[in-house]
């Protein structure tokens, strides 16, 4: 026998009504750069954003054709994101700080008719654009008197575009596994791939980030998303803030600025934000510095990479609960969150400092497990390391115009590519990339639990540490600082500082500086580029 329940559809389009009758007169501010402080309501970003779909339809796309955006977070492009997949087409992302023959790739790929942009990127764009053959409309994010002068065809000014539309609309009957946005991954390795997010997966994974122990969102948060929308949703805000009916403060591209987000913060009354670590380091070099508090701020979500104790130490002293969250853009993007603060209670000092730096325990709507080398699980005793894997309703089951995945299991399972532990709670630790594992006479050596510690250290800005060759044991980790000053920092000191901290055999053999670290796309340290740069290195005999 069936339960005698309404089918409802799971939809964006539910969320954007709801938004507009419930939480019509909360309000968004956006920082552009045509106006410093933006400044509307949730009801008037929807009525504009029944004009940018009549605009849309006007150029006779199909269904699920693919609209492409390469913008900041704010409220333009937040516009688009619910135009676009609301009236039945897909909302791609696309990360500007990707290489251009990437960029090209991806725009390709993904046969993108219309391109959304932000005027910073104009540049890009004219680089790129006579490689991007299928793109019908370049459409640039100001009003008309901000527009860029260019002799490319086919470039439209975004405002201009919605003001000549109508705000009524019949929004069309969409089913909840429609596609609604895209988004690629990083592409460390080959080309990027495609992440293609249905409307009952975006919808879950909203409910998802609500809840109390995950990113918390509610009616009463004035949330400031710090992580970028064209990077896996902004981490669902844009669709956990309407909701929740949450006043949302957006960045723009000052969204590494710390004194600009000390401002916001301190202006409109923050109380979340979300982003990775090397914003909350500019954030807090800039309190430092300028003697500010941040008293509105509650809590902010750390994710992207693994968040450094001495971070999280020193947001305590603001008064602000620092959350490690963890994911990927094949999984909407959230996977675990950690919400040790609210019990650090229970535990004495050194305890919690070790219980906060995990990645936390996985949300509800997200299995996990580890295996070996054979594909068996392993237990989960906080001891046994294992390749990571996860299923679930917002997981992606296989990549966009791509035939067969070796991430992607017969039984159902995702493989994450990382390396973990998980206690008998069900708290997971991150000790690696599989591809950056260090095994030292057999044993495994976490290189992030190493890097986490090493940051601590008041004159390291950024560490790493890869595996070299070893004579004896096969590999040995080697520990690459950015230092944060001018002084020098001694290796037998910085070994000093990691001595108690750390596995005496997995004390760095040897320490080396480098001037810059080279990331990704998407922040994150990439270690390839760290093993070329070092691919002669020996350690000293």
């Amino acid at each position: 026998m069936q339960g005698l329940m309404m089918d409802v559809p799971l939809t964006i389009t539910s969320i954007m009504e709801h938004a507009e009758r419930v939480h019509g007169a909360q309000e968004i501010v956006s920082i552009t750069r045509d106006n410093p402080r933006h400044r509307y309501t949730y009801a008037d970003s929807f009525a504009r954003v029944r004009q940018l779909a009549n605009a849309m339809d006007a150029w006779g796309l199909s269904r699920s054709d693919r609209i492409a955006t390469l913008a900041w977070n704010d409220y333009r492009h937040f516009e688009t994101y619910y135009a676009s997949a609301c009236a039945g087409y897909v909302c791609h992302t696309i990360n500007p700080r990707l290489f251009p023959e990437q960029i090209v790739y991806i725009i390709n790929h993904a046969e993108d008719q219309y391109v959304f942009l932000d005027p910073d990127f104009w540049p890009l764009v004219e680089q790129v654009a006579d490689q991007c053959t299928g793109v019908k409309g370049w459409v640039v994010m100001t009003t008309a008197e901000h527009m860029p002068e260019t002799s490319l065809a086919n470039v439209l000014c975004y405002e201009t575009l919605v003001t000549a539309q109508s705000d009524r609309y019949e929004w069309p009957a969409i089913d909840e596994n429609q596609a609604c946005a895209l988004c690629y991954t990083s592409g460390t390795t080959g080309n990027p791939k495609g992440v293609l997010y249905s409307h009952r997966s975006t919808v879950l994974h909203t409910f998802a980030t609500m809840m109390p122990d995950s990113l918390g969102i509610s009616g009463s948060d004035v949330v400031l998303p710090i992580v970028p929308m064209f990077h896996v949703n902004a981490w669902g805000n844009p669709y956990g803030c309407p909701v929740a009916g949450a006043k949302m403060v957006m960045p723009g591209n000052k969204m590494g600025d710390g004194p600009t987000l000390a401002a916001l913060i301190n202006e409109e009354g923050v109380t979340m934000s979300a982003g990775v670590p090397t914003v909350w380091l500019n954030l807090l070099a800039h309190l430092r510095e300028s003697g500010l508090r941040v008293d509105t701020l509650q809590r902010i979500i750390v994710g992207g990479s693994a968040c450094p104790l001495s971070v999280m130490e020193e947001f305590d002293t603001y008064g602000v609960d620092t959350r490690h969250a963890w994911g990927m853009t094949e999984m909407s993007p959230l996977g675990t969150s950690n919400s040790s603060g609210a019990r650090r209670h229970q535990y004495d000092a050194e305890t919690f400092a070790k219980m906060r730096t995990n990645v936390g325990q996985p949300i509800f709507g997200v299995d996990v497990k580890i295996t070996d080398d054979d594909n068996e699980e392993l237990p989960w005793d906080g001891v046994a390391f294992g390749a990571l894997k996860v299923r679930g309703p917002w997981i992606c089951s296989s990549y966009f115009k791509l035939d067969g995945s070796s991430a992607h299991e017969e039984d159902g399972w995702f493989e994450t590519g990382d390396v973990a532990t998980i206690d008998s709670r069900g708290n997971v630790s991150i000790t690696d990339r599989t591809k950056d594992v260090i095994k030292s006479g057999g044993e495994w050596i976490s290189s992030i639990e190493i890097e986490n510690c090493a940051t601590g250290h008041p004159q390291v800005a950024e560490a790493a540490v890869i595996g070299r060759n070893h004579p004896k044991w096969g590999e040995r980790p080697l520990l690459i600082i950015v230092k944060s000053g001018e002084d020098d920092v001694p290796p037998d000191e910085l070994k000093g500082y990691l001595d108690g901290k750390i596995a005496k055999w997995w004390m760095p053999d040897d320490v080396q500086f480098i001037d810059e670290m080279p990331h990704t796309a998407t922040g994150k340290i990439q270690k390839m580029k760290l093993r070329e740069m070092f691919a002669d290195y020996q350690f000293p005999a």
